[in-house]
């Protein structure tokens, strides 16, 4: 190995956290710089490290999807990510959600237990920062919500080519102040199965005439604005519900509050509209609405959202919030390792680079560590192939498009299928490729040291 080699790595999110523990675990010597808790986000409010700040949901775990892919692929690498997920899972169904706070504990004891590690907290304000002087290659994980300072100086490294979104945090309720003689315990289809009533999430169902009053509000009501340098580009994956709701009247219950699936114990019929609850905490003391991430007031917020059946006393541990999301035009700055195309010493990790979603942002920030821990050792790491999920990912980063987005790992992100298929046939196919070309490219890699 080279015993030279150092890396230091700016932002202790998810992706900062994985690539500092697996390069750590690799011999390799990392300094963390963190600036909480000094300094916070507008959105963050923990001290510790990789807080989970959106959802504490991270989606579909079944092995028929494509986020489901990549983390079985992360747990087949050894992710600390995936394995302190899965042990602070709460239920959530078919998908895999945690006890944010509980996770994020876990976290930040584990980087600091980790020989290697070298956590400091400081704020960073440039790729020129004198702190970052003394490392061979410096790693910028700040996220999404990287300071303006940061945000500046990376702008100025890639020529002004960078670009940004709007992101919406949804808000989170008291369970103990829900009015269970409405809300409903189900999972989408529970009616058709044999055990009705156990699912996972809570439900308040609407009426025709429920659904207009709280869409009227939503409408009517204040919502922040941006400032005015700025202007609003959302993702289309995680948008205020209120934008989502002025595409039409009947959008939502196509959408976030689609009712399919669902039969209200109370009238033995399927409501005209449905809010799903998601279970926050692991002692179910508090709960997320499900697809409501928002940018309205926060007063705004208390009077809308108490016109949801069952939540007419609601106290809510959290109100929504908007924030900037900056990220950068990958295909066009970054190199097949993550790197600046002008500055080969700085690398991106996470979702600065234009992926989307906690487990890509932590999957980028794994796959960056295995690379430089293999360039220590005086190998090269080969990209994963785009067959499976993680290769299909960071081919997305690579990939010259006329308007570079953000994406999650899906299906579409990878080639399609040489043999035509059915369609409810097509995720069993891409999954059963996917596993088999990541296998094949483990054993590949086996003498990287990975």
């Amino acid at each position: 190995m080279n015993e030279m080699m150092t890396v230091g790595i700016v932002g202790g999110g998810l992706a900062g956290c994985e690539c500092a523990l697996r390069l750590a675990r690799a011999g390799v010597p990392v300094t963390l710089f963190e600036q909480k808790p000094d300094h916070m986000s507008p959105a963050h409010t923990s001290p510790c490290l990789a807080e989970l700040v959106c959802s504490n949901s991270l989606r579909n775990n079944e092995p028929t999807s494509g986020i489901g892919m990549l983390k079985a692929e992360m747990r087949s690498l050894g992710s600390d990510f995936m394995r302190l997920a899965d042990a602070n899972a709460v239920p959530a169904g078919k998908a895999l959600a945690v006890d944010r706070e509980a996770f994020a504990r876990d976290m930040t004891a584990c980087v600091d237990a980790c020989p290697g590690i070298v956590r400091v907290a400081r704020r960073i304000r440039g790729l020129d920062d004198p702190a970052l002087s003394p490392f061979d290659k410096v790693v910028i994980a700040a996220g999404p919500l990287a300071s303006e300072e940061l945000a500046d100086s990376l702008s100025r490294a890639v020529g002004g080519r960078h670009l940004y979104f709007y992101d919406a945090i949804a808000p989170i309720v008291s369970a103990e102040s829900l009015d269970m003689s409405v809300v409903f315990r189900a999972s989408r289809y529970d009616c058709e199965q044999e055990h009705p009533g156990e699912g996972d999430y809570l439900n308040c169902p609407m009426s025709r005439e429920e659904y207009l009053a709280f869409y009227d509000a939503l409408m009517a009501a204040e919502k922040v604005t941006a400032r005015e340098f700025e202007k609003e580009v959302h993702f289309e994956g995680c948008m205020p519900i209120e934008a989502l709701a002025a595409r039409g009247v009947k959008t939502l219950t196509f959408g976030p509050l689609k009712p399919v699936g669902f039969i209200d114990p109370r009238t033995g019929r399927r409501p005209w509209a449905l809010v799903q609850l998601r279970q926050e905490t692991s002692n179910a003391s508090a709960y997320n609405l499900v697809g409501c991430q928002t940018k309205l007031t926060y007063g705004a917020q208390a009077e809308v959202f108490r016109k949801i059946p069952g939540m007419e006393r609601a106290e809510f541990v959290r109100f929504g919030s908007m924030h900037r999301n900056t990220y950068v035009n990958a295909p066009q700055v970054l190199a097949p390792d993550l790197s600046l195309l002008d500055n080969g010493r700085v690398h991106l990790a996470g979702q600065i680079t234009g992926v989307e979603g906690y487990v890509e942002s932590a999957a980028c920030g794994l796959w960056l560590g295995m690379l430089l821990a293999a360039r220590a050792r005086g190998r090269e790491l080969p990209l994963p192939p785009e067959e499976c999920a993680l290769g299909a990912l960071l081919a997305h980063l690579r990939r010259p498009v006329k308007k570079f987005q953000p994406s999650n790992a899906h299906f579409g992100l990878m080639p399609d299928l040489p043999e035509r298929a059915r369609k409810s046939d097509r995720k069993v196919k891409f999954a059963e490729r996917a596993a088999t070309a990541f296998a094949a490219w483990r054993q590949a890699i086996a003498g990287t040291g990975d």
